[in-house]
């Protein structure tokens, strides 16, 4: 919806690859599971990703490790032109059965981010231990999830020690399975964390920074040399956003030029449906804003580089996201997503 309703109001992106852009930006697709019907919200047909992975080939992308790609931006190196990562959560049996063939036989790296404990737990849905050394000589590098796959954010009975704790040892105690199982340079050239849920708060941001981790969000966007390294971004393919005009769209995006954002926080506190200011840094034709159901939001600008967003019902959902667009040079879109969440939600 939200990707008809951008391609409605701005110019038509051809499905043709483009000449390789000046910017200086790189895109991270986000996968579940792999040819599993039954879970249609976290997986991609096998159909849909072969045709992702022929289209990356035919057209030359630089497919690398999301480690590798991070680590230019944090040395601010420059990162090569239409480089893409590759990156999985939760290590579902799918991806061993499924994707692996299909990316081993393209020569493509991919990430895998890992909650161990149901690695241990010998879990029939996951892949094992032995699969993933397997798949490390042949493309594959594993990264942190949690121990457990828990909501990070502080619980509501929780005090600050018992939550710090609690998400210190979820953290660290993955990250030595890891090691002990696949090696000890694992996950440590930077040390990545993908945040359970796609959930994250400023503290939790706080604690996994001191504990020398780079956060890696499901909020949609490109990253480049200016991103926050605690909220690395990432287009989620799960079957609905991952036909073949929106993947190649979202090929194609660069950052938005955003000097900032307030609040620089996800959780929704006095206002519902909450207010988004945003300040650019220089003026953007033609852009709009969405809900994530693609209803479009109302902009209230400010000035020439200032503007304001803010829904027109409150969020009752855990986890809400705002995004906004506009049209980028070389027929490229400028791309930007908030994620809110209502932390007390009960499912």
């Amino acid at each position: 919806m939200l990707l008809k309703i951008i391609l409605i109001f701005s110019f038509f992106l051809s499905l043709d690859a483009k000449d390789e852009t000046k910017s200086n930006d790189a895109v991270v697709f986000m996968y579940h599971r792999f040819g599993e019907v039954k879970y249609p919200s976290t997986n991609i047909t096998l159909k849909q990703f072969q045709f992702q992975l022929d289209y990356l080939e035919q057209n030359n992308y630089n497919v690398i490790h999301l480690s590798k790609l991070l680590n230019l931006i944090k040395h601010q190196k420059h990162i090569p032109p239409k480089t893409v990562s590759l990156s999985i959560d939760d290590a579902y049996l799918s991806v061993f059965t499924k994707a692996y063939p299909m990316l081993k036989q393209k020569g493509f790296e991919f990430s895998v981010f890992v909650n161990t404990n149901i690695i241990d737990n010998k879990s029939k849905s996951c892949i094992s231990w032995e699969q993933m050394r397997l798949m490390q000589k042949n493309g594959a590098e594993f990264a942190n999830h949690s121990l457990t796959h828990p909501y990070l954010l502080m619980q509501k009975n929780e005090t600050k020690e018992l939550w710090k704790n609690r998400v210190n040892d979820e953290v660290q105690k993955a990250q030595k399975r890891l090691q002990k199982e696949l090696g000890e340079n694992t996950n440590k050239n930077p040390k990545l964390f993908s945040y359970p849920f796609g959930e994250y708060d400023a503290q939790t941001i706080k604690l996994l920074k001191n504990l020398g981790y780079v956060g890696i969000t499901q909020t949609s966007g490109t990253v480049g040399l200016d991103s926050d390294l605690m909220l690395v971004r990432r287009f989620p393919m799960a079957e609905a956003y991952a036909s073949e005009e929106g993947f190649v769209t979202k090929l194609n995006t660069v950052e938005m030029p955003i000097e900032s954002i307030s609040p620089n926080e996800s959780i929704i506190k006095n206002q519902n449906p909450p207010k988004l200011s945003i300040k650019l840094k220089k003026p953007l034709k033609n852009l709009q804003c969405f809900i994530s159901s693609g209803e479009h939001i109302k902009i209230r600008w400010i000035s020439q580089t200032e503007f304001e967003i803010i829904g027109s019902k409150p969020i009752k959902q855990r986890r809400l996201k705002y995004t906004c667009t506009a049209p980028a040079p070389d027929a490229k879109w400028y791309w930007f997503s908030h994620l809110w969440i209502n932390k007390y939600y009960k499912y």
